[in-house]
């Protein structure tokens, strides 16, 4: 049999140059839950990245016009629409505001509640609550960007470790988060043909204030003690592996779940 010699070229006619500044300038983001937490950290780094982003949020008004000045001071362009993800109609509003900018190039399904409760207890409105944010919203921003998101972007869906590692009480948020990885491998084959990569990150604990409000503090210690760097996962380390996935350089990343989670395993 004759040899494989590896592929040592960068998969592109073009060669290798030093990457710029700014990768993502002149693309335009939508990040779903953009003024708190992760999707805060997501949505400055691909500013920082030459981004322009739209946010959405629900409640905190004040976050989300924060973020966006902070983006604005820093002489991007941003701007934060306040949507509901159990109306559907609301991503109308959202993705029109994105196209405000000329068009979109990276989805981030970010947006999620947490579900907190044993088997035995969980309400129908619980159920429906959850799956409906975590799940069903995503998938119809994952079908408006069927056919409307730019040739070459990028999607990156915000899953969970319990997807993995699934602890008792997390039921209906483990099979929310399950769902979101399952529509990103099917997502990854269908919009293939216009150079469009999905992906999910799945990240273990953050310290956000969803984690730190579900969770007493003995449980944070022992979730950083878990880690192999005896620590919190931060919100910028998630936004670091989302700003790779969305940038040039997964290129020939697709149909994946990077786990983010600090050795957890």
């Amino acid at each position: 049999m004759t040899a494989i010699r590896p592929d040592t070229t960068n998969g592109s006619e073009e060669p290798d140059e030093a990457a710029p500044a700014t990768p993502l300038a002149g693309r335009n983001a939508v990040v779903t839950g953009g003024s708190r937490g992760i999707g805060r950290a997501i949505a400055l780094r691909l500013a920082r990245d030459g981004s322009a982003v739209v946010i959405s949020y629900n409640k905190d008004t004040a976050a989300a016009h924060e973020v966006v000045a902070e983006i604005r001071a820093a002489g991007g362009r941003a701007s934060a629409e306040r949507v509901d993800l159990e109306v559907l109609s609301d991503l109308d509003r959202l993705f029109a505001a994105a196209e405000e900018f000329g068009g979109v190039d990276i989805l981030v399904n970010n947006a999620g509640i947490s579900a907190v409760g044993a088997i035995a207890d969980i309400t129908e409105a619980e159920y429906d609550r959850v799956m409906a944010v975590n799940a069903k919203a995503p998938l119809f921003a994952l079908r408006w960007a069927a056919g409307r998101l730019r040739g070459g972007g990028r999607i990156v869906n915000i899953s969970s470790l319990n997807t993995a590692m699934p602890e008792s009480g997390a039921a209906a948020y483990s099979a929310s988060k399950a769902a979101l990885e399952q529509f990103t491998r099917v997502a990854a084959r269908e919009f293939a043909d216009r150079r469009i990569t999905v992906n999910s990150v799945s990240p273990g604990p953050v310290e956000t204030a969803m984690l730190t409000d579900a969770n007493p503090p003995e449980a944070l210690e022992q979730a950083a003690a878990a880690t192999p760097f005896g620590r919190l996962g931060q919100p910028a380390d998630i936004a670091d592996a989302v700003a790779f996935l969305a940038g040039p350089d997964a290129r020939w990343i697709t149909g994946q779940n990077l786990r983010v989670t600090g050795g957890l395993l």
